[in-house]
């Protein structure tokens, strides 16, 4: 059954991205409609994917890392809907839903790893994972948005304005939807580490202070607020705003990956 609903979720993205494409290039009032639609249908299966897996391995989604890459995917793509409605803007999605698919089968396709096992459980330690790989997912958003922001600025300025140029969102609305992703991130990443420190520091008898993912998040967390801050000056406003925001996502990957996996022992895959 589970094999079904992984199927359902990639073809249903796959279609989504496909429509999404050809609303970029067309500007198809309906085909853009058509996208969100599957988007939708894709999101629900893709719940049910992760519903399974987590049933089959008599765990949580994100107990290993296939399955917190799956979950990363998951809330990217509810973080996108979410702005998509907010802000009426679907061109975004040709860009986004990629990332999604690739998230999805990489966490559905990727060979099974032993997870180790973690005393910290319960309503408390759920919601802290779940609210930090929601703050990866509003970073990657942010960064997508401010790629896309270098990217059309470039064109504008090589004066290379084609229909598909047109249709993207205007510099002024991708800023604004670049802070609005850095600011769902800031909030829950700042709610889901002071969890953390209830859920499994509490849970443990004994305070990590000092481990380097706190660390790393803390780090994480002022350079975003020094982003938040700076995007708003004269001085930083547009290009060199926008880079930055791509250099503290580099930091949130390197936080999720060589972090994770090689330097602290209580944050193994989120």
């Amino acid at each position: 059954m589970n094999h079904m609903f992984v199927m359902l979720t990639v073809l249903a993205y796959l279609l989504s991205m496909g429509l999404y494409m050809s609303f970029l290039y067309t500007g198809k009032e309906v085909t853009g409609r058509l996208a969100t639609v599957l988007m939708f249908m894709g999101l629900a299966c893709h719940y049910l994917a992760l519903l399974g897996r987590a049933r089959a391995m008599h765990s949580v989604p994100y107990h290993d890392l296939q399955g917190s890459m799956s979950l990363f995917g998951w809330l990217l793509a509810v973080t996108y809907l979410c702005l998509e409605i907010y802000h009426r803007q679907r061109t975004v999605g040709a860009f986004v839903v990629p990332i999604i698919l690739a998230f999805f089968l990489a966490g559905s396709l990727a060979p099974e790893h032993p997870a180790p096992p973690t005393e910290a459980h319960g309503v408390v330690f759920a919601l802290h994972v779940t609210l930090s790989i929601l703050a990866y997912a509003g970073f990657a958003l942010s960064c997508v948005l401010s790629l896309m922001f270098l990217g059309e600025e470039r064109l504008l300025r090589m004066r290379k304005v084609g229909d598909v140029v047109w249709r993207l969102p205007s510099l002024e609305l991708l800023e604004r939807m670049s802070h609005t992703s850095v600011l769902v991130g800031l909030v829950t990443i700042a709610v889901g580490t002071a969890l953390g420190f209830i859920a499994v520091d509490r849970q443990a008898g004994q305070h990590w202070y000092f481990d380097p993912k706190y660390i790393v998040t803390l780090v994480v967390l002022l350079l975003y607020l020094a982003y938040f801050q700076l995007a708003r000056t004269t001085a930083w406003r547009g290009a060199r705003a926008s880079k930055l925001c791509v250099f503290n996502f580099v930091l949130v990957v390197l936080s999720f990956t060589v972090v994770n996996l090689y330097f602290s022992s209580h944050h193994r895959y989120f």
